[in-house]
């Protein structure tokens, strides 16, 4: 089987309100969607999300750079052609937009060869359908919600109604003493009865800042243990993070931006993370993301991939180092992929726990109507 035709489009879909974490505002989601189709007219589809303005320049890298690396191939051959098109693109862009326009064709060959097996991808890659663990994401910054303590309690009572008992939330957009009472009032609100992650979005410029700024949140969280500390620094500060799990009680957790099985051989070798959180979005799609996996399995880390629900719950289901899913609630306007998925294929939850969708491939269809309300023009 060839492959004989790959679309993308770009789509760019307004958040609901004005929202904001520690060093970015948000006020549009670009996503880049590629479908291969093979010459018995089968269709694969793969997704990346490109930043807030990113769309039209990761759509290029499809159409331009990878996709005559991939027509004409053997959609099989699917390992084979994840490392000639990087090749393709050593001068052009080894990491950035060019492996997200990767990283987007390979999930959707991964799809259409689940596909032509008829069965779920997670199946396909060795797992099973049992449900996944999965924690509520959120804690943004965003006006109009009333006193930012108010808020964040306010969200986890919608999380738990939901039946999470999980929560992340978002730090390092405040002062560290504002952020310690949100983090204070998030605990309060969990009453026990879960745990509290801390994302930072790389807030911190040094280790010292970063270590000030742990210590007081543990401080707020009393005798409640931090779940994890995430991003606390820059993403190419490796060393900095590994000093900063050396010398913190929090775990900390970043991979979110890091790209390909290299900068996280980097990551692991400097000790820099005990929980993993590659995005198979961004890292270089499912081919890259396995590898990953079961080299950071190795070293007894834990995966918790980024964002993409809709994806990650087939890759965790098929890797012995699942540590849990993140699951964005569409109510809340923030990860708004799931506007491009129709009702009835976006992803089931349920007690905490997210649903392997028993559909072959990834198991969703695109709402057309919605996707051309939202795609950008060529």
């Amino acid at each position: 089987m060839t492959i004989s035709h790959i679309r993308s489009r770009a789509v760019a879909i307004p958040v609901d309100r004005p929202t904001r974490m520690s060093n970015r505002v948000l006020a549009d989601r670009h996503y880049v969607l590629v479908e291969v189709t093979d010459d018995h007219g089968r269709t694969g589809l793969g997704y990346t999300y490109a930043g807030t303005a990113g769309g039209p320049l990761t759509k290029a890298a499809v159409d331009d750079l990878l996709a005559p690396v991939y027509l004409g191939a053997d959609a099989d051959d699917v390992t084979a052609l994840w490392s000639r098109a990087y090749q393709e693109v050593l001068l052009a862009g080894r990491r950035g937009a060019v492996i997200r326009a990767l990283s987007a064709i390979d999930i959707a060959l991964w799809d259409l060869k689940a596909k032509r097996a008829g069965q779920p991808l997670g199946v396909l890659l060795g797992g099973s359908t049992a449900p996944q663990p999965a924690y509520a994401s959120g804690g943004y910054y965003r006006p109009g919600e009333g006193e930012w303590t108010d808020a964040v309690a306010a969200e986890i009572a919608f999380n738990q109604a939901q039946g999470f008992a999980d929560h992340k939330i978002k730090v390092g957009g405040l002062s560290v003493a504002e952020d310690a009472r949100r983090v204070a009032a998030a605990v309060e609100a969990i009453g026990g009865r879960g745990r509290l992650a801390l994302d930072a979005n790389n807030a911190y410029p040094s280790v010292h800042q970063a270590r000030a700024a742990i210590e007081a949140f543990e401080r707020a969280a009393g005798d409640t243990p931090l779940w994890w500390f995430e991003e606390p620094l820059s993403p190419e500060a490796i060393d900095g993070h590994a000093e900063l799990a050396r010398r913190t009680t929090t775990p900390i957790a970043t991979g979110e931006i890091h790209q390909t099985r290299w900068e996280f051989r980097s990551l692991i070798q400097a000790g820099a993370a005990s929980i993993l959180q590659t995005d198979a979005g961004v890292a270089g799609g499912v081919t890259e993301w396995m590898r990953i996996a079961h080299t950071a399995d190795s070293f007894g880390l834990q995966m918790a991939p980024h964002w993409h629900h809709n994806l990650h719950v087939h890759l965790t289901a098929s890797v012995a180092n699942t540590l849990v899913v993140e699951y964005f609630a569409l109510e809340k306007g923030l990860y708004n992929f799931e506007l491009l998925v129709t009702p009835e294929t976006r992803l089931e939850y349920a007690d905490g726990q997210v649903h392997l969708p028993g559909r072959p491939g990834l198991g969703i269809d695109l709402d057309e109507a919605i996707v051309s309300k939202y795609e950008l023009p060529a």
